[in-house]
C-alpha cells in the first residue's frame, strides 16, 4: 500500500519515553540524512517517527582520559570542531569526506552505526579505535564493541525499543599515524567503492603495530587482521607490502553492485594498501 502522506513526528520529553515511544512501534529518527530518503523511496514505512535530535541526554561530549562519550545526537560537524576530531585524527580524515557540509550539519555517527551500511565512511574510525556502542532500552541500559552491534548490511543488535544511547571512542596508545582514503566514481558526494582506514605505530619506519578497517568490500566493515598481524616487523615499503597488498585483494567479500565489480573492489583494496604504505612513511 502506498503512503498517503509523511509520517507523524514525535517529541519526546526525555530519553525514558523516547524508549517507550520506540517499543510502541516508532522509527527513531535524529539527523534523518539516510532515513529520510528510504521514506520518500517507501523502503521503510514506520507509523510515526521518534525525534531524538534535541534530547538533552543524547547531545553531550564528554572527555574521559580513555577516551571520549559522544551522544547520539552528535552531528559529524559538531565533532569536527570538537578536541575529539584534535584527539583522534583518525576520526577527522573520515568524517570530513561524508557527504557535503549541510549533511555533516544534520547526520549523526551513532546514526551511520544503526544505519550499518558497508560504506558508511564513519563506521571505519569506530573499527579501528574499537568503539563502544551504548544501547538503552526497556531492560535498561548495555554496551556491545560496534564489531558486536553491526551485524551485516542495514542489521544490527537492536532489540525491540532499544535505541543508541551513546558511542564511547578510546584514545589509541602511544601516537600512531593516521590513514583514510576512499575510492569512488565522482570527486563530490563521494560513496565508496572502496575505502581503507588505518592506524599505524612505528618504530624508525619499521610497524610495530597495525590496524585495519576496510569499507564496501565485505557485508560489514572488515578488520583483516591476518594482514594487521604480517605488517608487523615490516617497514612501510611498497615492494616490501606488495605480497601483502594481494593478500588483502584475496580476503575481501565484494559484492558487484551498479557502482563497480567486485573483482575492481578487490584491486582497489589491495593498492590502497600500498598507497597507506606511501602516505605514512613520510
Amino acid at each position: 500500500m502506498r503512503k498517503t502522506g509523511p509520517a507523524r513526528i514525535v517529541r519526546p520529553r526525555d530519553l525514558s519515553e523516547a524508549v517507550r515511544l520506540v517499543a510502541e512501534g516508532g522509527r527513531p529518527l535524529a539527523g534523518g540524512t539516510d532515513l529520510f530518503v528510504r521514506l520518500r523511496r517507501e523502503v521503510e514505512d514506520p507509523p510515526f517517527l521518534v525525534y531524538l535530535g534535541e534530547l538533552p541526554e543524547l547531545q553531550g561530549i564528554e572527555l574521559r582520559e580513555d577516551g571520549a562519550v559522544v551522544g547520539a545526537a552528535v552531528t559529524h560537524a559538531k565533532l569536527l570542531r570538537s578536541e575529539v576530531a584534535e584527539r583522534l585524527p583518525i576520526l577527522r580524515l573520515a568524517l570530513s569526506t561524508i557527504g557535503a557540509p549541510a549533511i555533516r550539519e544534520m547526520g549523526t555517527l551513532a546514526g551511520n552505526v544503526a544505519n550499518a551500511s558497508p560504506a558508511g565512511d564513519g563506521l571505519i574510525p569506530l573499527y579501528l579505535l574499537e568503539a563502544r556502542v551504548l544501547l538503552a532500552g526497556p531492560q535498561g541500559e548495555r554496551e556491545l564493541p560496534v564489531e558486536e552491534f553491526v551485524l551485516g548490511p542495514g542489521k544490527t543488535a537492536l532489540k525491540e525499543g532499544e535505541i543508541i544511547r551513546s558511542l564511547f571512542l578510546p584514545f589509541p596508545e602511544g601516537e600512531p599515524r593516521s590513514y583514510f582514503r576512499k575510492v569512488g566514481r565522482r570527486r563530490a558526494l563521494l560513496i565508496a567503492v572502496a575505502s581503507l582506514g588505518g592506524l599505524v605505530w612505528l618504530q624508525d619506519g619499521v610497524v610495530e603495530q597495525a590496524r585495519l578497517a576496510l569499507g564496501s568490500v565485505a557485508p560489514t566493515v572488515l578488520r583483516p587482521r591476518e594482514v594487521e598481524q604480517e605488517l608487523v616487523g615490516k617497514p612501510l615499503d611498497p615492494q616490501v607490502l606488495a605480497p601483502l597488498a594481494e593478500k588483502l585483494s584475496q580476503l575481501v567479500q565484494p559484492i558487484t553492485d551498479l557502482r563497480a565489480s567486485a573483482s575492481y573492489r578487490r584491486e582497489v583494496a589491495g593498492k590502497l594498501l600500498l598507497d597507506l604504505a606511501v602516505s605514512l612513511a613520510g
